[in-house]
């Protein structure tokens, strides 16, 4: 601790994010990559923006992302002015914490979730109340319509459990807490979880925030984005022309308008990820792990006779990366990044031979 640091940054408790390994030759399945690459066109938007000598860079981007709200909102049959655009899920969500989920009633969200949320918490002084999940690490609607209403947070598909609640289920937790944000992370929502983007027509409290890190391969240029009703969006850009009215360059702009406009790209790498997990999933059933049933890119499993963080280890001895939370009641367990085929066959591989 120095003495020149303000008082908030000791108590800060920071996200630890998954560890980028710098050895080549490792199958990496810890930070939920996309394993295939991103459309083609993606490469070509990021040249033509360029220009041939690069021009282009001496020149601020538009800070407000006019091209690529006004490609999300044609997909999502909304106005431009209801799309936030960031860089990346976790500044959207930073804002959507800072301006729309600090009242006076604790904000819930699940006890085993995302574990940014309560860092933000922690960095904004926001009261929060984490709800337990069932035993089997599911949602229990009537935490969160019953009692007294607050403000929400829910990652569907969750993290790192995999599971997740129909929209109808979103909405009635949406209408149950009315007069307060509702706030729905859909990080993973491309891989099989139904959207609640369908919902905001009819409830203006309803806040759905997305990436394009995952299902379209596009991490390296951090691009996330909201949907929402025109005065949560508001909000959101109030913060961010507070805060950096150029969250994202020219070239993540152009290249985020080019993955969105390549649907069948999209589709056929989703379909390959969805069927891997199912491969994945079988695999590890076979070999006497517990998977949960996981409508994202990854799977959470355990085995009954190893321990958690021994099994991630001697993954990691037969180069498969893996990640391991040290937290209480998912300590067993480990989160495993759907790769390619040949990727999941090396996991199942090393696996068979530790188990």
């Amino acid at each position: 601790m120095s003495r020149l640091w303000s008082a908030i940054v000791a108590d800060l408790k920071p996200y630890v994010p998954g560890e980028q390994p710098k050895r080549a030759n490792l199958v990496k399945l810890n930070t939920n990559e996309n394993p295939y690459p991103p459309s083609p066109a993606v490469a070509e938007a990021i040249r033509a923006e360029l220009g041939a000598a690069g021009d282009a860079l001496r020149l601020y981007p538009d800070p407000q992302s006019s091209a690529l709200c006004a490609t999300i909102a044609a997909r999502e049959g909304l106005a431009p002015g209801q799309v936030f655009v960031g860089n990346g899920s976790d500044e959207v969500l930073a804002f959507a914490f800072q301006g729309l989920l600090a009242h006076a009633r604790p904000l819930r969200f699940p006890d085993v979730t995302y574990s940014f949320y309560p860092t933000w918490c922690g960095l904004y002084g926001i009261r929060c109340e984490a709800v337990p999940l069932a035993a089997d690490f599911t949602l229990q609607e009537d935490d969160y319509t019953r009692g007294e209403a607050g403000p929400v947070i829910l990652a569907n598909p969750n993290a790192p459990t995999g599971r997740a609640i129909g929209r109808a289920a979103i909405a009635r937790i949406a209408a149950a807490n009315a007069a307060y944000p509702v706030v729905i992370d859909e990080a993973y929502v491309d891989f099989g979880a139904e959207s609640a983007a369908p919902l905001i027509a009819e409830h203006p409290n309803l806040l759905v925030v997305r990436t394009l890190s995952k299902s379209h391969a596009l991490a390296g240029l951090r691009i996330g984005y909201a949907l929402g009703q025109a005065p949560l969006v508001e909000a959101l850009v109030r913060l961010k022309d507070s805060f950096n009215s150029y969250p994202l360059d020219r070239l993540a702009q152009a290249g985020a308008v080019a993955a969105l406009s390549d649907d069948a790209w999209f589709a056929r790498s989703r379909d390959a990820v969805i069927a891997s997990r199912a491969q994945l999933s079988d695999g590890l059933a076979a070999l006497g792990f517990e998977v949960l049933p996981s409508l994202a890119n990854f799977v959470f499993a355990r085995h009954p006779a190893h321990d958690g963080a021994a099994l991630a280890r001697a993954l990691r001895e037969r180069d498969i990366v893996v990640r391991h939370f040290a937290k209480p009641r998912i300590d067993a367990w480990l989160r495993i990044t759907i790769g390619t085929p040949q990727q999941c066959d090396a996991l199942l591989a090393a696996a068979r031979a530790i188990a």
